[in-house]
């Protein structure tokens, strides 16, 4: 969740503080003017709902790991809106894996325990408005993760891994100029080159559409609390030349243990593990 976790096309954003890069294409000011009574009003709740979730992220960030935050209705009360609302601000911050929800007696909603990367990809990840599919499209793309790499110990040409060194090394001057978000940037085309490998038309698709999606969405890169960035960024640096080296080595044990500890997704809510 830092997770990790696409394609060309990379949008170039400042070193200290990157500006916001934007994610999809606006629309137009005469289709704003066109749209329909009937169809702001969703618009309005999902804009509130958005930052009823900052409110409870807020919140479960100055507590400990596994606080209880409060019942869904003292919660509900104290953010003063209406049950839909707050319903789909929990879900919100759920999917961003700062709170989670706990049912039953002694149930409610509290703070999740997260990795450096998972705080680090709320950030990478920042939703724009009320769209949650990203944190789904992360723990997915995870998941196929395995399967790519298995592609790539079979199908890797001597060229294949000279293009992945390549990026190998645009990360590591990305980490050297401390430039976090040309090191994310870095990151996606190394897993795009990966994917390129597959002989699977529909998994190198789905993968490929999935990284997209993950960065259509990309707001910034934030320092995390838990670990420095430059440490982290260049922690990450090593795993991913790791994990080339094996492909170049043919060492399936290795790299598929790699991309397990690669894995961005493990700290969020359900799962049972850390990176």
């Amino acid at each position: 969740m830092v997770t990790e976790d696409s394609g060309s096309g990379h949008r170039a954003v400042g070193r200290s503080r990157p500006p916001r890069v934007k994610a999809a294409a606006t629309s137009s000011k005469a289709g704003r003017r066109a749209t329909s009574a009937a169809s702001d009003k969703p618009t309005a709740r999902s804009s509130m709902a958005e930052k009823v979730a900052q409110q409870l992220m807020s919140i479960a960030e100055r507590a400990e790991p596994g606080d209880r935050l409060g019942s869904m209705d003292e919660l509900r009360a104290r953010c003063e809106v209406s049950v839909g609302t707050f319903n789909e601000a929990v879900r919100i911050a759920q999917s961003r894996g700062i709170v989670s929800v706990r049912p039953g007696p002694g149930g409610g909603v509290f703070a999740a325990a997260q990795s450096a990367f998972v705080r680090l990809g709320n950030s990478v990840l920042a939703l724009d408005g009320s769209d949650s599919s990203v944190a789904e499209a992360v723990r997915i793309r995870d998941a196929l993760d395995p399967l790519l790499i298995e592609d790539a110990l079979w199908h890797a040409s001597p060229a294949d891994i000279a293009e992945m060194r390549q990026i190998i090394a645009e990360m590591a001057l990305a980490v050297e100029r401390y430039d976090p978000t040309a090191f994310v940037q870095a990151n996606w085309r190394l897993h795009a080159r990966i994917a390129a490998v597959s002989p699977h038309q529909v998994l190198r698709s789905l993968y490929l559409t999935l990284l997209e999606q993950i960065e259509s969405h990309t707001l910034e890169v934030l320092p995390v609390s838990e670990q420095p960035l430059p440490a982290y960024i260049a922690e990450r640096h090593k795993l991913h030349e790791a994990i080339v080296d094996a492909l170049d080595h043919r060492d399936r044990e290795r790299a598929l243990q790699l991309i397990a500890e690669h894995n961005t997704t493990n700290a969020l809510p359900g799962s049972s593990d850390t990176p």
